[in-house]
């Protein structure tokens, strides 16, 4: 059966996406060469600039799909839940075992701050992951919270997820930090 041009158009897009995530995890976004790319995805280079601008554009759009496929790796693991608390917890183990898909810490929390800058990397967290943290500290805070100090709890608590998904990465003791995260929550409700 006939693919329609649309089918065609987003087969070569993710066939580009998909083998730049290979290569940029294998050899890093400064080793990964554009003609490396379309090779691997067996297209030509102009099918790569119809529909990217460049190599970073490329490096961006990996990075979406990956942050995407993080929060609904959390938004999963979470719907199981009986309570707040327990939907962070869950959530919060959902988002490391996502961060263990092979060369994900790397190109979430390594390199995409490098090429893209922190401003970029932030938007795009706070579309996926961070976004999904929000809503369940909201829920576990309740409605009095503070819309500011949300917020504040939102970006530290993500900074601190994604420092021990680097941990964890490097060999740490995931219970170490599913612990510390049920004592920062229950801190939270004390306070």
């Amino acid at each position: 059966m006939a693919r329609s041009n649309k089918e065609r158009t987003e087969a070569t897009r993710l066939a580009l996406i998909e083998a730049a995530r290979r290569l940029f995890v294998e050899k890093g976004y400064a080793e990964t060469a554009t003609p490396d790319i379309v090779a691997e995805a067996g297209v030509t280079r102009g099918a790569l600039y119809h529909h990217f601008e460049d190599k970073r554009a490329l490096f961006r759009a990996v990075l979406e799909r990956e942050g995407e496929a993080v929060a609904a790796h959390i938004e999963e693991g979470a719907v199981r839940s009986t309570s707040p608390r327990e939907a962070l917890l869950l959530g919060a183990s959902a988002y490391f075992d996502a961060m263990i898909k092979p060369g994900r810490t790397r190109l979430l929390l390594l390199e995409a701050p490098a090429v893209l800058g922190l401003e970029s990397v932030v938007a795009i967290d706070r579309q996926n992951a961070e976004a999904t943290l929000k809503a369940g500290l909201s829920d576990f805070l309740g409605a009095g919270a503070n819309t500011a100090t949300l917020q504040a709890l939102t970006e530290m608590l993500s900074a601190a997820f994604d420092r021990a998904a680097i941990a964890i990465e490097a060999g740490a003791d995931r219970t170490i930090y599913e612990s510390a995260i049920a004592d920062l929550l229950d801190g939270l409700v004390r306070a």
